[in-house]
Protein backbone atom coordinates (compact mmCIF):
# COMPACT_ATOMS: atom_id res chain seq x y z
CA UNK A 1 0.00 0.00 0.00
CA UNK A 2 1.44 3.33 -0.46
CA UNK A 3 1.64 6.06 2.09
CA UNK A 4 -1.00 8.54 2.48
CA UNK A 5 -1.40 12.11 3.94
CA UNK A 6 -2.54 10.96 6.94
CA UNK A 7 0.94 9.52 7.71
CA UNK A 8 2.98 13.21 7.17
CA UNK A 9 3.06 16.13 9.07
CA UNK A 10 1.60 18.90 6.88
CA UNK A 11 2.30 21.65 9.00
CA UNK A 12 3.60 24.58 6.87
CA UNK A 13 3.50 22.84 4.30
CA UNK A 14 2.04 23.46 0.68
CA UNK A 15 -0.12 20.40 -0.45
CA UNK A 16 -0.64 20.43 -4.70
CA UNK A 17 -3.81 18.38 -4.18
CA UNK A 18 -5.54 16.71 -6.88
CA UNK A 19 -9.07 16.06 -6.56
CA UNK A 20 -11.97 15.11 -8.70
CA UNK A 21 -13.99 18.30 -8.74
CA UNK A 22 -16.09 17.20 -12.28
CA UNK A 23 -19.52 18.04 -10.92
CA UNK A 24 -22.62 18.66 -12.43
CA UNK A 25 -23.69 22.56 -12.97
CA UNK A 26 -26.36 23.98 -14.30
CA UNK A 27 -26.65 27.99 -15.08
CA UNK A 28 -23.33 28.57 -13.32
CA UNK A 29 -24.10 26.76 -10.33
CA UNK A 30 -23.21 23.47 -8.68
CA UNK A 31 -26.08 20.91 -9.09
CA UNK A 32 -24.65 18.44 -7.39
CA UNK A 33 -22.10 18.74 -4.62
CA UNK A 34 -21.61 15.26 -3.58
CA UNK A 35 -17.97 14.87 -4.63
CA UNK A 36 -16.99 18.48 -3.31
CA UNK A 37 -18.48 17.06 0.06
CA UNK A 38 -16.71 14.30 0.14
CA UNK A 39 -13.49 15.82 -0.70
CA UNK A 40 -13.66 18.58 1.70
CA UNK A 41 -14.44 15.86 4.22
CA UNK A 42 -10.71 14.39 4.25
CA UNK A 43 -9.30 17.92 4.08
CA UNK A 44 -10.65 19.97 6.74
CA UNK A 45 -8.54 17.91 9.42
CA UNK A 46 -5.21 18.91 7.03
CA UNK A 47 -6.63 22.28 6.98
CA UNK A 48 -6.39 22.35 10.58
CA UNK A 49 -3.29 20.44 11.36
CA UNK A 50 -2.05 23.66 9.45
CA UNK A 51 -1.78 22.19 5.82
CA UNK A 52 -2.20 25.04 2.78
CA UNK A 53 -3.91 23.30 0.14
CA UNK A 54 -3.18 24.47 -3.64
CA UNK A 55 -5.95 22.07 -5.47
CA UNK A 56 -6.33 21.10 -9.08
CA UNK A 57 -8.93 19.18 -10.97
CA UNK A 58 -10.49 18.80 -14.32
CA UNK A 59 -13.98 20.07 -15.84
CA UNK A 60 -15.69 18.69 -18.41
CA UNK A 61 -13.89 18.13 -22.11
CA UNK A 62 -12.52 21.91 -23.57
CA UNK A 63 -10.19 19.78 -25.80
CA UNK A 64 -6.80 21.40 -24.77
CA UNK A 65 -8.00 25.24 -24.73
CA UNK A 66 -9.97 28.08 -22.45
CA UNK A 67 -13.76 27.46 -22.41
CA UNK A 68 -15.74 29.96 -20.20
CA UNK A 69 -18.09 27.43 -20.08
CA UNK A 70 -15.99 24.72 -18.20
CA UNK A 71 -14.53 27.04 -15.41
CA UNK A 72 -14.20 25.98 -12.26
CA UNK A 73 -14.76 29.33 -11.18
CA UNK A 74 -18.29 28.58 -10.15
CA UNK A 75 -17.56 25.96 -7.60
CA UNK A 76 -15.73 28.05 -5.46
CA UNK A 77 -18.59 28.90 -3.15
CA UNK A 78 -19.94 25.37 -2.38
CA UNK A 79 -16.12 24.41 -1.85
CA UNK A 80 -16.05 27.32 0.56
CA UNK A 81 -18.68 26.42 2.35
CA UNK A 82 -17.69 22.70 2.32
CA UNK A 83 -13.65 23.59 3.29
CA UNK A 84 -15.27 25.94 6.08
CA UNK A 85 -12.36 28.29 4.71
CA UNK A 86 -12.75 30.92 1.64
CA UNK A 87 -11.37 29.43 -1.06
CA UNK A 88 -8.85 31.83 -3.54
CA UNK A 89 -8.83 30.72 -7.55
CA UNK A 90 -6.30 31.45 -9.67
CA UNK A 91 -5.57 30.90 -13.68
CA UNK A 92 -2.49 28.67 -14.22
CA UNK A 93 -0.68 31.20 -15.33
CA UNK A 94 -0.70 33.10 -12.16
CA UNK A 95 -0.91 30.58 -9.86
CA UNK A 96 2.28 29.87 -8.29
CA UNK A 97 2.41 33.50 -7.42
CA UNK A 98 -0.89 32.74 -5.35
CA UNK A 99 0.22 29.63 -3.97
CA UNK A 100 3.23 31.34 -2.51
CA UNK A 101 0.73 33.67 -0.58
CA UNK A 102 -1.01 30.93 1.10
CA UNK A 103 -0.97 30.96 4.51
CA UNK A 104 -1.29 27.64 6.81
CA UNK A 105 -4.96 26.55 7.27
CA UNK A 106 -5.73 28.45 3.43
CA UNK A 107 -6.80 27.09 0.27
CA UNK A 108 -6.35 27.62 -3.74
CA UNK A 109 -8.23 26.69 -6.56
CA UNK A 110 -6.55 26.11 -9.54
CA UNK A 111 -8.54 26.64 -12.99
CA UNK A 112 -9.14 23.87 -15.35
CA UNK A 113 -6.40 22.00 -16.17
CA UNK A 114 -8.00 20.73 -19.20
CA UNK A 115 -8.01 24.57 -20.41
CA UNK A 116 -3.75 23.71 -20.80
CA UNK A 117 -3.09 21.12 -23.79
CA UNK A 118 -0.55 19.90 -21.83
CA UNK A 119 -2.61 18.11 -19.15
CA UNK A 120 -3.93 15.24 -21.22
CA UNK A 121 -1.17 14.66 -23.28
CA UNK A 122 0.85 14.16 -19.96
CA UNK A 123 3.81 17.12 -20.77
CA UNK A 124 6.70 16.96 -18.55
CA UNK A 125 6.67 20.92 -18.67
CA UNK A 126 3.27 21.04 -17.35
CA UNK A 127 3.75 18.87 -14.67
CA UNK A 128 6.93 20.83 -13.74
CA UNK A 129 4.46 23.88 -13.53
CA UNK A 130 2.18 22.31 -11.18
CA UNK A 131 4.78 20.66 -9.18
CA UNK A 132 5.85 24.23 -8.76
CA UNK A 133 2.94 25.02 -6.42
CA UNK A 134 3.93 23.07 -3.48
CA UNK A 135 6.08 20.71 -1.52
CA UNK A 136 4.25 17.48 -1.78
CA UNK A 137 1.95 16.12 -4.17
CA UNK A 138 -1.44 14.24 -2.98
CA UNK A 139 -3.26 12.25 -5.58
CA UNK A 140 -6.81 12.36 -4.20
CA UNK A 141 -8.94 10.99 -7.29
CA UNK A 142 -8.83 7.58 -7.75
CA UNK A 143 -11.37 8.28 -10.73
CA UNK A 144 -8.51 9.88 -12.67
CA UNK A 145 -6.35 7.24 -11.63
CA UNK A 146 -6.35 5.68 -14.97
CA UNK A 147 -5.37 8.70 -17.44
CA UNK A 148 -1.84 9.38 -17.42
CA UNK A 149 -2.41 12.77 -17.42
CA UNK A 150 0.77 15.50 -16.17
CA UNK A 151 -1.56 16.50 -12.87
CA UNK A 152 -1.81 12.31 -12.40
CA UNK A 153 1.19 11.21 -13.35
CA UNK A 154 4.28 12.91 -14.58
CA UNK A 155 3.90 15.32 -11.18
CA UNK A 156 4.71 12.61 -9.34
CA UNK A 157 7.72 12.05 -10.90
CA UNK A 158 9.05 15.40 -9.17
CA UNK A 159 8.38 15.90 -5.79
CA UNK A 160 7.51 13.63 -2.61
CA UNK A 161 4.31 11.78 -4.14
CA UNK A 162 1.17 10.36 -2.06
CA UNK A 163 -2.03 9.12 -1.52
CA UNK A 164 -5.06 11.78 -0.79
CA UNK A 165 -7.86 10.20 2.07
CA UNK A 166 -10.30 9.09 -0.93
CA UNK A 167 -7.63 7.43 -2.82
CA UNK A 168 -5.96 5.71 0.11
CA UNK A 169 -9.88 4.23 1.41
CA UNK A 170 -10.49 3.46 -2.54
CA UNK A 171 -7.18 1.17 -2.53
CA UNK A 172 -7.78 -0.20 0.77
CA UNK A 173 -11.32 -1.46 -0.40
CA UNK A 174 -10.39 -2.79 -3.19
CA UNK A 175 -7.27 -4.79 -2.10
CA UNK A 176 -9.82 -6.08 0.53
CA UNK A 177 -12.48 -6.92 -2.09
CA UNK A 178 -9.95 -8.47 -4.70
CA UNK A 179 -6.10 -7.99 -3.98
CA UNK A 180 -6.43 -10.22 -0.71
CA UNK A 181 -10.22 -11.12 0.04
CA UNK A 182 -11.88 -13.26 2.56
CA UNK A 183 -13.34 -16.63 1.13
CA UNK A 184 -15.46 -17.55 -0.25
CA UNK A 185 -15.15 -14.50 -2.48
CA UNK A 186 -17.72 -13.58 -5.01
CA UNK A 187 -17.54 -11.71 -7.97
CA UNK A 188 -21.38 -10.30 -9.49
CA UNK A 189 -20.91 -9.17 -12.58
CA UNK A 190 -23.62 -8.24 -15.31
CA UNK A 191 -24.04 -5.85 -17.98
CA UNK A 192 -25.11 -5.41 -21.45
CA UNK A 193 -22.10 -7.21 -23.70
CA UNK A 194 -19.31 -9.82 -23.00
CA UNK A 195 -17.01 -8.02 -25.33
CA UNK A 196 -16.90 -5.12 -23.03
CA UNK A 197 -16.02 -6.31 -20.05
CA UNK A 198 -13.58 -9.56 -21.58
CA UNK A 199 -10.65 -8.37 -19.92
CA UNK A 200 -12.48 -8.02 -16.77
CA UNK A 201 -14.29 -11.62 -16.61
CA UNK A 202 -10.51 -13.30 -17.51
CA UNK A 203 -8.97 -11.88 -14.21
CA UNK A 204 -11.83 -12.22 -12.18
CA UNK A 205 -12.14 -16.11 -12.93
CA UNK A 206 -8.26 -16.50 -12.04
CA UNK A 207 -9.11 -14.55 -8.49
CA UNK A 208 -12.52 -15.10 -7.07
CA UNK A 209 -14.43 -18.58 -6.29
CA UNK A 210 -17.40 -17.67 -7.91
CA UNK A 211 -18.43 -15.53 -10.40
CA UNK A 212 -22.30 -14.89 -10.91
CA UNK A 213 -23.34 -13.70 -14.45
CA UNK A 214 -25.90 -11.65 -15.06
CA UNK A 215 -27.91 -9.46 -17.49
CA UNK A 216 -26.88 -9.34 -21.31
CA UNK A 217 -23.63 -11.29 -20.87
CA UNK A 218 -25.82 -14.17 -18.86
CA UNK A 219 -27.84 -14.16 -22.17
CA UNK A 220 -24.50 -14.69 -24.21
CA UNK A 221 -22.96 -16.97 -21.61
CA UNK A 222 -26.71 -19.21 -22.59
CA UNK A 223 -26.68 -18.97 -25.71
CA UNK A 224 -23.15 -20.46 -26.50
CA UNK A 225 -24.43 -23.12 -24.30
CA UNK A 226 -27.08 -23.89 -26.97
CA UNK A 227 -30.16 -22.08 -25.16
CA UNK A 228 -32.49 -19.59 -27.57
CA UNK A 229 -32.38 -15.80 -27.16
CA UNK A 230 -35.74 -15.26 -29.59
CA UNK A 231 -35.16 -11.50 -29.43
CA UNK A 232 -32.68 -10.85 -26.30
CA UNK A 233 -29.78 -9.04 -26.10
CA UNK A 234 -26.64 -11.15 -26.94
CA UNK A 235 -23.70 -11.83 -28.51
CA UNK A 236 -23.52 -14.64 -31.06
CA UNK A 237 -20.15 -13.63 -32.16
CA UNK A 238 -18.45 -14.43 -28.80
CA UNK A 239 -19.06 -17.97 -28.34
CA UNK A 240 -15.03 -18.40 -28.24
CA UNK A 241 -15.24 -16.16 -25.83
CA UNK A 242 -17.11 -17.42 -23.68
CA UNK A 243 -15.63 -20.68 -23.58
CA UNK A 244 -12.31 -19.68 -23.05
CA UNK A 245 -13.28 -17.66 -20.13
CA UNK A 246 -14.86 -21.06 -18.63
CA UNK A 247 -12.22 -22.89 -19.65
CA UNK A 248 -10.01 -20.31 -17.62
CA UNK A 249 -12.23 -20.35 -14.75
CA UNK A 250 -12.36 -24.27 -14.21
CA UNK A 251 -8.34 -23.94 -14.49
CA UNK A 252 -8.92 -21.79 -11.69
CA UNK A 253 -11.70 -23.34 -9.42
CA UNK A 254 -13.94 -20.91 -9.71
CA UNK A 255 -17.52 -21.63 -10.40
CA UNK A 256 -19.67 -19.46 -12.72
CA UNK A 257 -23.16 -19.59 -11.94
CA UNK A 258 -25.97 -18.86 -14.53
CA UNK A 259 -29.52 -18.19 -14.45
CA UNK A 260 -31.41 -21.22 -14.40
CA UNK A 261 -34.64 -19.25 -15.25
CA UNK A 262 -35.45 -15.79 -16.79
CA UNK A 263 -38.13 -13.73 -17.24
CA UNK A 264 -39.22 -12.61 -20.62
CA UNK A 265 -41.41 -10.15 -22.32
CA UNK A 266 -42.85 -9.09 -25.90
CA UNK A 267 -42.10 -5.54 -25.12
CA UNK A 268 -39.71 -3.44 -23.14
CA UNK A 269 -41.68 -0.94 -21.04
CA UNK A 270 -42.81 -0.21 -17.31
CA UNK A 271 -45.62 -2.75 -16.73
CA UNK A 272 -44.95 -4.85 -19.60
CA UNK A 273 -46.66 -8.37 -19.45
CA UNK A 274 -44.05 -10.82 -18.61
CA UNK A 275 -43.44 -14.27 -18.11
CA UNK A 276 -40.96 -16.66 -16.67
CA UNK A 277 -39.34 -19.53 -18.24
CA UNK A 278 -36.61 -21.92 -17.47
CA UNK A 279 -33.59 -20.07 -19.10
CA UNK A 280 -33.38 -22.48 -22.16
CA UNK A 281 -36.91 -21.50 -23.09
CA UNK A 282 -36.91 -18.09 -24.07
CA UNK A 283 -39.90 -17.93 -26.98
CA UNK A 284 -39.11 -16.95 -30.26
CA UNK A 285 -40.84 -13.42 -29.77
CA UNK A 286 -39.27 -12.82 -26.06
CA UNK A 287 -36.71 -10.79 -24.71
CA UNK A 288 -35.17 -12.09 -21.50
CA UNK A 289 -35.16 -8.99 -19.34
CA UNK A 290 -34.12 -10.11 -15.96
CA UNK A 291 -32.82 -13.33 -14.11
CA UNK A 292 -36.20 -15.19 -12.24
CA UNK A 293 -37.10 -15.93 -8.56
CA UNK A 294 -35.01 -19.90 -9.21
CA UNK A 295 -32.14 -18.10 -10.06
CA UNK A 296 -32.56 -15.45 -7.40
CA UNK A 297 -33.09 -18.48 -4.97
CA UNK A 298 -29.67 -19.92 -6.04
CA UNK A 299 -27.57 -16.80 -6.11
CA UNK A 300 -28.90 -15.73 -2.85
CA UNK A 301 -27.41 -19.46 -1.48
CA UNK A 302 -23.76 -18.31 -3.25
CA UNK A 303 -23.90 -15.32 -1.45
CA UNK A 304 -25.43 -16.52 2.25
CA UNK A 305 -21.93 -18.03 2.05
CA UNK A 306 -19.63 -15.56 0.86
CA UNK A 307 -17.31 -13.32 2.77
CA UNK A 308 -16.05 -11.18 0.24
CA UNK A 309 -19.08 -10.03 -2.10
CA UNK A 310 -17.85 -8.22 -5.50
CA UNK A 311 -20.09 -6.16 -7.25
CA UNK A 312 -20.21 -4.52 -11.02
CA UNK A 313 -23.38 -4.56 -13.14
CA UNK A 314 -26.86 -5.01 -12.82
CA UNK A 315 -28.59 -8.87 -13.11
CA UNK A 316 -31.42 -7.53 -15.62
CA UNK A 317 -32.79 -4.75 -17.21
CA UNK A 318 -32.86 -2.60 -14.17
CA UNK A 319 -33.89 1.11 -15.06
CA UNK A 320 -37.58 -0.48 -15.76
CA UNK A 321 -39.91 -2.30 -13.17
CA UNK A 322 -40.68 -5.13 -13.07
CA UNK A 323 -36.86 -6.32 -14.60
CA UNK A 324 -34.89 -4.86 -11.56
CA UNK A 325 -36.14 -7.63 -9.16
CA UNK A 326 -33.45 -9.78 -9.26
CA UNK A 327 -30.94 -7.11 -8.85
CA UNK A 328 -33.29 -5.42 -6.00
CA UNK A 329 -33.07 -8.53 -4.36
CA UNK A 330 -29.18 -9.52 -4.36
CA UNK A 331 -28.11 -5.69 -3.17
CA UNK A 332 -30.44 -6.27 -0.24
CA UNK A 333 -29.03 -10.21 0.39
CA UNK A 334 -25.62 -8.50 0.18
CA UNK A 335 -26.24 -5.65 1.98
CA UNK A 336 -28.50 -7.44 4.99
CA UNK A 337 -25.02 -10.06 4.63
CA UNK A 338 -22.43 -6.93 4.95
CA UNK A 339 -24.75 -5.27 7.86
CA UNK A 340 -24.72 -8.37 9.72
CA UNK A 341 -20.61 -8.57 9.64
CA UNK A 342 -20.95 -11.91 7.33
CA UNK A 343 -19.06 -10.38 4.74
CA UNK A 344 -17.10 -7.01 3.21
CA UNK A 345 -19.18 -5.99 0.27
CA UNK A 346 -17.55 -4.00 -2.65
CA UNK A 347 -19.41 -2.00 -5.75
CA UNK A 348 -18.80 0.12 -7.81
CA UNK A 349 -19.70 0.71 -11.84
CA UNK A 350 -21.93 3.51 -12.77
CA UNK A 351 -24.90 1.38 -13.45
CA UNK A 352 -24.44 -0.51 -10.24
CA UNK A 353 -24.34 2.58 -8.31
CA UNK A 354 -28.03 2.91 -9.59
CA UNK A 355 -29.04 0.45 -9.30
CA UNK A 356 -28.06 -0.16 -5.63
CA UNK A 357 -29.21 3.30 -5.00
CA UNK A 358 -32.29 1.91 -6.42
CA UNK A 359 -32.74 -0.65 -3.84
CA UNK A 360 -31.69 1.57 -1.30
CA UNK A 361 -28.46 0.03 0.41
CA UNK A 362 -25.68 1.90 -1.38
CA UNK A 363 -24.89 2.95 2.10
CA UNK A 364 -25.17 -0.74 3.58
CA UNK A 365 -22.35 -1.66 1.52
CA UNK A 366 -19.00 -1.66 2.72
CA UNK A 367 -17.62 0.01 0.04
CA UNK A 368 -18.63 1.84 -3.30
CA UNK A 369 -16.73 3.24 -5.88
CA UNK A 370 -18.29 6.04 -8.16
CA UNK A 371 -14.83 6.26 -10.15
CA UNK A 372 -16.36 4.46 -13.91
CA UNK A 373 -13.43 3.78 -15.84
CA UNK A 374 -11.16 3.61 -13.27
CA UNK A 375 -12.96 0.90 -11.34
CA UNK A 376 -13.17 -0.91 -14.90
CA UNK A 377 -9.61 -1.05 -15.28
CA UNK A 378 -8.90 -2.26 -11.94
CA UNK A 379 -11.21 -4.95 -12.30
CA UNK A 380 -9.67 -5.92 -15.68
CA UNK A 381 -6.29 -6.12 -13.29
CA UNK A 382 -4.46 -2.89 -15.42
CA UNK A 383 -1.96 -0.86 -13.41
CA UNK A 384 -3.10 2.50 -12.74
CA UNK A 385 -0.72 4.81 -13.79
CA UNK A 386 -1.90 7.53 -11.26
CA UNK A 387 -1.40 4.88 -8.68
CA UNK A 388 1.56 3.14 -9.79
CA UNK A 389 3.30 6.90 -9.51
CA UNK A 390 2.77 7.43 -5.88
CA UNK A 391 5.29 4.77 -5.37
CA UNK A 392 8.31 6.84 -6.96
CA UNK A 393 8.79 9.11 -4.64
CA UNK A 394 7.52 8.60 -0.75
CA UNK A 395 10.65 10.36 1.67
CA UNK A 396 8.60 14.06 2.92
Amino acid sequence: MNRGIGDIDVAGRRLVMRADLNVPTEGGRVTDATRITRFAEGMRPLLARGAALVILSHFGRPKGRPDPSMSLAPLVPDLSRALGTPVGFAPLDTAERAARDLAPGAALLVENLRFDPGEEANDPALARRLAALGDIYVNDAFSCAHRAHASTEAIAHLMPAVAGPLMAGELAALDRALGAPARPSVAIVGGSKVSTKIAVLRNLVGKVDHLIVGGGMANTFLYAAGAPMGRSLHEADQIDTVRAIRARAAGSGCTIHLPADVVTARAFRAGAATETVAADACPDDAMILDAGPAAVAAFAKVLGAARTILWNGPLGAFEIPPFDAATVALARIAAGQTAAGACVSVAGGGDTVAALNAAGVADRFTYVSTAGGAFLEWLEGRDLPGVAALSLHEKV
